[in-house]
């Protein structure tokens, strides 16, 4: 059941839940058009870790904001929940993303591609999801995007295992094998993290409605 309360909640801390998502969209973005469109590897990745820092600065603004204020639209523990799982993504995202210039790839895998796709989409559906908390007229209307984030998290299980299968069965070198392993299993692990978001989002949803 909501609290009760006389004065308003602290509306700012919506705007950090959706920046935070926001900027987890945009390196999901960066590193699918990376994949798609392989050329200056380094400066891109760079510009992914740099959202990654910005990713950074929103947890501590947001639990600063928390830290000092008496009222506030969630519990502490789902404010916390929510920009701890978004932030996850994006550094998930930016571990992938260092990961092609530590394995020196040349040249991106068509599995590699397609997960970062199907994270890019998952990302989208959290910048959907994510104003709905601001009313508890819109709540209810979170649960379709988080059953579209787990059905995107299922596709991206498939083409891990997909990508896994083709390396094996072809039979190449092991640092091979190694290196696009981690790359794929870095990818899929963002995609995960989204899931986590979901269920944050979920959890928040149905006890707020």
């Amino acid at each position: 059941m909501p609290r009760f309360q006389l004065l308003p909640a602290e509306v700012g801390f919506y705007d950090w839940f959706e920046k935070g998502a926001v900027t987890a969209r945009d390196a999901a973005r960066l590193l699918s058009e990376l994949l798609r469109d392989y050329r200056d590897v380094e400066g891109r990745v760079l510009q992914i870790s740099e959202l990654e820092h910005q990713g950074d600065f929103i947890v501590h603004e947001t639990m600063s904001l928390l830290s000092k204020t008496f009222i506030t639209p969630l519990e502490g523990d789902e404010i916390r929940a929510l920009v701890s799982s978004v932030d996850d993504v994006i550094d998930w995202i930016d571990d992938a993303a260092d990961s092609l210039l530590l394995y020196e790839i040349e040249q991106p895998a068509p599995e590699a591609l397609a997960l970062a796709e199907l994270l890019e989409q998952s990302t989208d559906r959290i910048v959907e999801a994510m104003p709905l908390l601001r009313s508890r007229k819109t709540l209810p209307q979170v649960h379709r995007w988080t059953v579209e984030i787990n059905r995107l998290e299922n596709e991206a299980d498939r083409v891990l295992r997909q990508g896994l299968a083709r390396l094996v069965k072809e039979r190449g070198e092991w640092f091979e094998f190694e290196r696009w392993k981690d790359v794929f299993e870095k990818i899929e692990e963002a995609t995960d993290k989204c899931e986590d978001v979901a269920d944050v989002l979920q959890a928040v949803a149905t006890k707020n409605a």
